[in-house]
């Protein structure tokens, strides 16, 4: 038997014992059928035990995914098919399940989630974006949450505290970038606190192949505020269009790698007057042309970014989307800024960077789900160790992907797709036509349009009701144009009468690099084995073509000339279709070598991650340095006496003064070494051995006397504090140092030398520098630690050398507070904003302490340049860790407008500082509203009784001349489908009557969503609740599982005691009339083990009010949950 043959019956083996183990779970029907909801949850319970008792996850798999089976069915309606279960069984392997579009990889989750949860290590369950990762864990969390499983949703939006709860839930679903960003974060947290994310146990991906290859030539960076905009940037940008192509730069297609090449560089020299442009000195320019070139000649305006209200705005390449308040990093952003035109914004630092690959290998398992993964699957293997096993369909496939056809122009290939479109548009075929970019999306609508074709335009400018218009892309007569966004998420199902016209027809506009995503867009066609047809029309212009040698694209022109055709003609041989397949697969491996390459370069970089961050770790925990300082004292003393003797062997040849200077300027020892002292005669008898001893025990003394002058926990706060300010200032300028480092390698000469090896060499040396440059920084500021009183004296004196120099002219001024800016990384665009005629400034401050220790605040006045202190907002207190600043107005006159900053000092050095700006007077009743109006459910959501038989809305269409709108009504259940009909217009209105399904209105939240025949979907929310009487004592249930260790984080949070082994959380019940906004009912929660619990309140003398209302869970300042109802 060849090797292909007996690979493919391993994998043939391996399928049946996957089928045969999925049989056997859906066997256990009966048996989880006749378990009552409270058994259902008990098992929970059992499985957990089993699992303590040494039982694996494995051994109870199948009665486990029996049980989600049954769980699902009784919640959602709906059980997982055979082949669902296969995928499950896939995923808890930690490999990845390839399943079909249409084949509800999201409810497959389900199984592996609810099984690895139960060793109480969590789960992430992880997607592309925001939007799908809440409906999953709204729609598949209510499963683990009728089994008694916890469920929490990350994003942005979230507080660290809020993030935190999230993250103690057993299940937890977010984003790929967001998870990774979270990791980021908490490693340069300051306060422990402010630490969100649990240890990275088990992680199920959705879209696996997005998350783990195309988006793995991409880090993850956080970027800081740095300095204002370099004088560089529109200079180079001038110089730089003035280049062209082969004379002065080279670009490669195939990497999109650009640079000077000997013509270029003599140019840079004659522009910028050098003598040699390779000196050390022209780095910075040189990084700044490098960057200017790639702006120019490598990024695209409306591909890779937009222009919108005079901002660049990156386009996600993956997915179509806007990804607003994200910059290119290093300069890029700013060089782009001075290409297009508009205002060049500050220049940002790199805090805080990690690939993709090396994020999600910290995780003791991954798995995921795709419906395109098996092209890649050698490298999900080589780099994950994930094996692709493809799971067969539900129902056989029958859409029809048809040949390609080329053509030899841009321009005849969007000829004829407009043709083809109008031709399918005639018969009332569906067309879904997938762009790669936004400017190709954008000419084709325009076509349209003048064709008088109806249709719906969605890209990264147009995305308005993007799951709505993706949704309706299957309905008789549409045409959708969509940019890769439409790829993935939503399912598109077919309108009545379509599966006669032949199914949705999907049109690519161009050959994306990989084969892997044209799939992605043929798969949105043929779900559940609905008809569907797929094509794609390409041409020799596209920019796949650009990527490849010249040699290979001469061939591919040679077979189109040879067929003899002319530039309005096409192709559609399958030979064409063939050579595209060898480009791509030409484009593919370059792909792949980068991604490796990106992963190459980062690995030392991690292990150097790996280092600092378990250093900051340490520092957070609040662990005693004061032993670690004393040893770096002596450090970097002996190795500043070594760096002045190690010239001679001879004391008398060493240079004593120019060490005593260095002490004197670097570490603050004013002369206390005595080195000067010294007669010939006691350096001649020194050794280096001596002289280390002596000035290292001057050193000492120094640090004893700091030990002395301060209380001992305000300088152990003082000294990681230092510490962690020293480390993470060594690490962002190394990440640039290593960026530009990374950047240039490949410009470098370096012989026969593999440019990683050199890059990880280069790469060591720098980490072993940065290391030293921390110790000497840690000891300079310990050393020279001053008290407050010292600090505003130095300060003082410094502002009338100012106003003695007559420093008071505005554009002095501007520049004083601009410097102000760059030494507190301060942007105005990211900062709290307040009324001038507020009250009360109420700020909170966590300084990070772990215990009781002495702190002093005060406000500054920032925008005149001076930093200057306003004496009567000044307060000694003794913290913990987090406090309020209250800042009360003066009484006969607003805040001063501008820039303000709250500094808290400990032992007279600054622990924390909060910025923020004094803004234009508000009117503070209007502010008061609105801020009430945020915190309760929005007014425009109504209320209606699930008593009710029928549900009536009577609307308005202004100008609306059509006989009909088109509507949708969905449900808060997935089982139920959203229920597609038309409503009646006349004379521009419209009474709506929604008559209740025969198992009545369940309680949840509801969309009516109409669609005017032109412009935009009207989104109509509501909710169906529990109707009361106004004398009606009313009760709600409550039930929680809440591990024991939540249990205690949250009882320490809250303040309360634990009662042995019967721990307590204590929670406030509160009842608010939304229409009044006013709390009617407090009452305390105490949630025992059981987590069960009803709450009754009752109407009082005079009785509910009737309306709205809302009942909120209340822990930590912070509505957790919350139930609704009406009084009629």
């Amino acid at each position: 038997m060849s090797i292909l043959g007996s690979i493919f019956n391993s994998y043939e083996k391996k399928l049946k014992s996957i089928e045969a183990r999925a049989e056997r779970i859906i066997a256990l029907e009966d048996k989880m059928a006749a378990l009552s909801d409270d058994e259902m949850r008990r098992k929970t319970m059992e499985f957990k035990e089993m699992l303590e008792g040494g039982q694996s996850l494995d051994g109870i798999l199948e009665e486990a995914f029996a049980l989600v089976r049954e769980a699902s069915f009784r919640v959602l309606g709906m059980k997982h098919f055979k082949v669902q279960i296969m995928g499950g069984i896939v995923l808890h392997e930690g490999n990845i399940s390839e399943m079909k579009t249409g084949e509800g990889k999201t409810l497959v989750s389900t199984l592996p989630a609810y099984l690895n949860a139960l060793t109480g290590d969590g789960v992430f369950v992880i997607t592309v974006n925001d939007y799908l990762a809440q409906r999953d864990r709204e729609e598949m969390g209510r499963v683990h949450e009728f089994l008694g499983l916890s469920v929490g949703f990350i994003h942005r939006e979230l507080s660290p505290g809020e993030k935190k709860l999230a993250y103690e839930c057993d299940i937890t679903y977010g984003t790929n970038s967001e998870f990774g960003f979270d990791y980021l974060r908490d490693n340069m947290a300051v306060v422990k606190e402010n630490v969100v994310q649990r240890s990275r146990n088990y992680a199920i991906i959705d879209e696996v192949d997005s998350i783990l290859i195309d988006e793995a030539r991409t880090p993850l960076i956080i970027t800081g505020q740095g300095n204002r905009p370099s004088q560089y940037y529109k200079t180079v940008d001038l110089f730089v269009k003035s280049l062209k192509k082969e004379e002065h730069y080279d670009l490669d297609g195939e990497t999109r790698i650009i640079s000077l090449n000997d013509g270029g560089m003599d140019k840079v020299e004659k522009f910028f007057g050098l003598r040699h442009i390779a000196d050390s000195a022209n780095m910075e320019l040189l990084h700044h042309i490098r960057q200017s070139l790639h702006a120019n000649y490598v990024m695209r305006k409306d591909q890779d970014y937009v222009v919108k209200d005079g901002e660049i705005m990156i386009v996600d390449k993956f997915t179509g989307r806007l990804m607003p308040g994200r910059r290119f990093s290093n300069g890029l952003h700013q060089a782009i800024e001075a290409k297009e035109g508009v205002e060049i914004q500050k220049e940002s630092n790199t805090n805080a960077t990690i690939t993709y690959q090396n994020y999600f290998r910290m995780f003791n398992k991954i798995s995921g789900m795709t419906g395109t993964a098996y092209t890649e699957r050698s490298e999900l293997k080589e780099i994950y160790g994930m094996e692709v096993v493809a799971i067969p369909t539900n129902r056989p496939l029958k859409r029809v992907d048809r040949e390609d056809k080329l053509f030899a122009s841009e321009k005849a290939k969007t000829k004829a797709i407009v043709e083809e479109i109008k031709q399918r548009h005639e018969k009332g075929q569906p067309v879904l036509v997938g762009s790669i970019y936004i400017d190709q999306s954008e000419i084709l609508s325009e076509q349209l349009s003048k064709m008088g074709i109806k249709h719906k335009l969605l890209n990264a400018k147009q995305d308005k009701d993007e799951a709505g218009i993706i949704s309706m892309a299957g309905q008789k007569g549409a045409v959708t144009i969509a940019t890769n966004m439409a790829g993935r998420g939503t399912d598109i199902k077919l309108g009545e009468g379509v599966e006669e016209l032949g199914g949705l027809y999907v049109l690519g506009t161009e050959r994306h690099d990989s084969r892997r995503i044209d799939n992605q867009l043929r798969g949105r066609s043929g779900r559940q084995g609905d008809s569907g047809e797929s094509q794609f029309f390409i041409s020799l212009e596209d920019s796949l073509f650009e990527k490849i040698e010249k040699d290979k694209l001469d061939r591919i022109w040679r077979m189109v000339e040879k067929a003899g055709f002319t530039k309005e003609d096409y192709i559609d041989d399958v030979l064409i279709s063939k050579a595209v397949e060898n480009v791509q697969a030409t484009v593919e491996a370059n792909n792949y070598r980068i991604r490796k390459s990106t992963l190459e370069f980062d690995k030392i970089l991690n292990k150097q991650r790996e280092t600092i961050y378990k250093e900051r770790n340490d520092i957070l925990n609040g662990e005693d340095k004061s032993e670690f300082i004393k040893s770096i004292i002596a450090d970097v003393i002996k190795d500043a006496v070594s760096e002045y003797t190690s010239v001679s062997e001879y004391p008398e040849e060493w240079d004593i003064q120019g060490l005593e200077e260095h002490l004197n300027d670097s570490f603050v020892f004013a002369g206390r070494a005595g080195l000067s002292e010294l007669t010939e005669e006691e350096i001649e008898a020194l050794d280096s051995k001596k002289l280390e001893d002596m000035v290292v025990q001057k050193g000492l003394e120094i640090y004893a006397e700091k030990e002395e002058a301060f209380e001992e926990k305000e300088l152990r706060y003082v000294e990681r504090l230092t510490l962690m300010r020293s480390i993470d200032k060594g690490w962002i300028e190394h990440l640039d140092l290593v960026e530009q480092m990374r950047q240039g390698i490949y410009m470098q000469i370096i012989g026969q030398q593999d440019p990683v090896r050199a890059f990880n060499k280069e790469a060591f040396s720098m980490f072993e520098a940065m290391m030293e440059s921390i110790k000497r920084e840690t000891v300079r500021m310990v050393l020279s630690l001053a008290t407050k009183e010292m600090v505003e004296k130095d300060l003082e004196e410094k502002m009338k050398l100012l106003a003695q120099k007559g420093k008071h002219r505005e554009e002095e001024r501007a520049e004083r507070v601009g410097e102000l800016e760059d030494k507190y990384k301060f942007s105005r665009k990211h900062v709290i904003k307040v009324p001038a005629n507020l009250p009360v400034i109420s700020l909170n401050v966590d300084i990070n302490a772990t215990e009781e220790i002495s702190a002093e605040y005060a406000l500054y006045y920032m925008d005149n340049g001076f930093e200057e202190k306003i004496e009567s907002h000044s307060k000694k207190l003794t913290v913990t860790g987090k406090f309020p600043v209250h800042l009360e107005k003066p009484k006969d006159k607003d805040w001063l407008k501008g820039w303000h900053q709250v500094k808290v000092f400990v032992a007279g050095q600054e622990a924390s500082i909060i910025n923020f700006i004094v803004d234009e007077p508000a009117d503070l009743e209007a502010l008061k509203r609105k801020q009430e109006e945020r915190r309760s459910v929005s007014q425009s959501v109504r209320f209606f009784s699930n008593k009710k038989s029928m549900i009536a809305f009577d609307m308005n269409f202004p100008k609306y001349d059509g006989d009909s709108i088109s509507a949708a009504l969905a449900f808060p259940v997935k089982g139920q489908e959203p229920v597609k009909f038309e409503v009646p217009v006349k004379d521009s209105k419209a009474l709506l009557k929604l008559q209740s399904p025969g198992d009545g209105w369940k309680n949840g939240f509801y969309q009516l969503i109409l669609q005017p025949k032109e412009g935009s979907a009207i989104t109509m929310p509501f909710m169906v609740v529990d109707e009361h009487s106004k004398d009606e004592t009313i009760t709600i249930g409550l039930n929680f599982d809440i591990k024991q260790q939540l249990q205690k984080d949250a009882a320490e949070n809250a303040g309360q005691e634990l009662d042995g082994e019967k721990p307590q959380v204590r929670f406030i019940g509160q009842v608010v009339h939304i229409e009044t906004q006013k709390a009617v009912a407090n009452v305390p929660i105490i949630i025992q083990n059981s987590g069960k619990l009803n709450l009754k309140f009752d109407p009082g003398e005079k009785g509910w009010d009737k309306g709205r209302y809302e009942f909120r869970v209340i822990g930590q300042s912070k509505v957790i949950m919350t139930r609704h109802f009406m009084v009629s």
